[in-house]
């Protein structure tokens, strides 16, 4: 398979996904460590995805930094009656510049379609935040070897809303099911692979857009496989779960991603 890869061609993003955690004092206390920490490791992009309650007290916090604020869904709607949505107009009020979309927890919990990501991804697009367009296999998937199947059929979906210009404005994140929250990770050689095919899908679309999309490994990145995951040619970055909700453990993985 071509590597579509090319060296320092991208520049690395970790993002943190606190997911349903956090409290006013918890937060300030956490943005006030990874800010006093970030001057010594800032060799990439970094983002906190909080919970939407939280944006204006992490918007304050974060004002002046280079920590971009993104949010972990995003409503298909523009607005209306959708009770309990979150609109992309309301990230825009916070800044926000990133969203989550299609997160394996909005798959398995909220029965979310390829379709529906899809829509919401083009929807972030659209109003000019970058939407992480989330893609994995479950644990019973891989065992089947259907992981590049499932994750291109995934990826596919959101393509196939994209005109070949919007390719570019997108990140993808591979995130294993099967290594969320359970402590397995992918070998770096495994995540590698899984990457170099996702990049090879997205050059089917736009071959010049493929070069420059930021693929993200989000499969219980930690410090202690941190190095050797990001040293993969195709891996530019990290969606970061539990130890994006401890300052040291998420400092030491953006001062890996270099």
């Amino acid at each position: 398979m071509k590597t579509w890869a090319l060296p320092n061609m991208r520049r690395k993003l970790v993002a943190g996904n606190w997911k349903m955690n956090g409290s006013l004092a918890a937060n300030a206390a956490l943005l006030a460590e990874i800010k006093a920490g970030m001057a010594a490791v800032a060799v990439c992009d970094v983002a906190l995805c909080a919970p939407a309650p939280y944006f204006a007290q992490c918007q304050a916090e974060l004002a002046g930094s280079a920590i971009a604020l993104g949010g972990q869904d995003v409503s298909a709607h523009a607005a209306g009656a959708y009770t309990g949505e979150i609109a992309v107009s309301m990230l825009q009020d916070f800044a926000c510049r990133y969203v989550i979309v299609g997160h394996s927890e909005r798959r398995a919990y909220h029965a979310e379609t390829d379709e529906l990501v899809a829509q919401k991804a083009l929807r972030a697009l659209q109003a000019g935040v970058t939407p992480i367009v989330c893609v994995g296999e479950t644990l019973g998937e891989r065992e089947a070897g259907q992981t590049d199947t499932v994750v291109g059929r995934q990826l596919q979906a959101v393509l196939n809303v994209l005109e070949a210009g919007q390719v570019s404005e997108i990140v993808v994140a591979y995130e294993p099911v099967w290594a969320i929250g359970t402590g397995k990770t992918a070998t770096p050689q495994m995540a590698q692979d899984v990457h170099m095919a996702l990049r090879a899908k997205l050059a089917e679309k736009n071959s010049a857009a493929a070069v420059e999309v930021r693929i993200l490994y989000g499969g219980s990145m930690k410090p202690e496989n941190a190095v050797e995951l990001l040293a993969m040619p195709d891996i530019d970055g990290g969606l970061i779960g539990g130890a994006a909700l401890k300052a040291a453990d998420f400092l030491a993985i953006v001062a890996a991603a270099r």
